[in-house]
């Protein structure tokens, strides 16, 4: 790869590289280090897997989980029990989760490997795909010295969680992935950077920003000053968006609910909304089973579970999945019905976003 790859790659994933060599070693393969001797991602491999999983299960307790004060204690509740939690994080950190992240970034094609490897195409492998985004992420454990910051920024860029959190209902980084893929049939490019409102001013595009009517007090640019930056490049016929946020995960974030609405506002979604004038929960089961049977995808499936509270009372839990997409949607009632219309209107109101 040449330093055009890397710099590519880096704007991808937000994290800039101190040593670029550990992200270069992130792509190379033990079959080509086999053949022409030097380090190869195996190793990166193993510490991504790890990292990975901690940045997962730190999500997902500061997401549904917080320290609650009682008269005696100061203790740890969480929305969702131990398996509950379990089947969140392994639908997050599967096989086919993550070489999906790695296809829509684009970057299997940069894989270094022996003839071999290259013969047998294996970089179209799941496994392989998969072995990459770790790899990646235990490049970027190193060359940060183990900063946690920086380790969950670059998990959550290259994950992007919100696209199976069921709370996510507005994945606009998934929803412009998707706009993107089908308007040109490439990827929205990113860039981030940090530092005071008039170094942002210096990075050579015209653009969309998040603020408005702020830019020019001091009391802004002191803000700006620790505050992390996301361009969005969408296409060559759209301004350049930023957004800003803590980290440059939300600052992404911002950025790509700022495009989305530039997009609805002008006129350049399509939205299958149009089917249904009138989305709502009594309605959403045959609402969502109208637009299957019109063609849009398939019928919808359904299973339940019921369990029951610290009273005896039955808690019943819907799940609603379309064959095909990754995204499924739960609800929860007393009653299996209520929770059946509870997971189809959420399902519901994904696909006319989606669609």
């Amino acid at each position: 790869m040449d330093n055009k790859d890397l710099n590519f790659i880096q704007d991808q994933i937000g994290y800039t590289f101190r040593n670029t060599d550990l992200l270069q070693q992130a792509f190379v393969r033990k079959s080509y280090s086999a053949e022409n001797g030097g380090q190869n991602n195996e190793v990166l491999e193993f510490i991504g897997d790890k990292v990975l999983d901690l940045m997962v299960v730190r999500l997902l307790t500061e997401k549904y989980g917080i320290i609650t004060d009682s008269e005696k204690y100061r203790e740890y509740s969480s929305r969702y029990d131990e398996g509950e939690l379990t089947e969140i994080k392994s639908s997050l950190v599967e096989k086919k989760t993550l070489a999906q992240r790695m296809r829509e970034l684009g970057f299997a094609k940069y894989l270094i490997m022996g003839r071999g490897d290259e013969l047998q195409k294996v970089d179209r492998e799941q496994s392989v795909q998969e072995d990459l985004f770790e790899a990646i992420i235990g490049a970027v454990a190193l060359d940060s010295g183990w900063d946690m910051r920086a380790m969950q920024d670059t998990v959550e860029i290259m994950l992007n969680p919100d696209e199976f959190l069921e709370e996510s209902d507005d994945d606009y980084v998934g929803l412009l992935q998707a706009w993107v893929l089908k308007d040109t049939g490439t990827r929205p490019l990113y860039h981030y950077r940090k530092g005071s409102f008039q170094a942002a001013m210096k990075f050579p595009f015209e653009g969309i920003s998040q603020e408005s009517g702020k830019e020019d007090t001091p009391e802004f640019e002191e803000i700006l000053a620790s505050t992390c930056q996301c361009y969005l490049k969408l296409n060559d016929d759209l301004p350049l968006f930023r957004g800003f946020g803590e980290s440059n995960s939300q600052a992404r974030k911002n950025v790509c609910r700022l495009a989305y609405t530039y997009l609805k506002e002008n006129g350049l979604l399509s939205f299958i909304r149009r089917e249904i004038p009138n989305p709502n929960r009594a309605e959403a089961i045959n609402q969502l089973e109208t637009l299957a049977r019109r063609g849009y995808f398939p019928l919808p499936k359904y299973g339940f579970s019921e369990r029951y509270d610290k009273n005896g009372n039955s808690v019943w839990t819907a799940r609603c999945v379309i064959t095909g997409e990754k995204k499924r949607f739960t609800g929860t009632s007393s009653s299996k019905r209520e929770a059946k219309k509870h997971a189809a209107y959420r399902m519901l109101r994904y696909v006319l976003e989606n669609y």
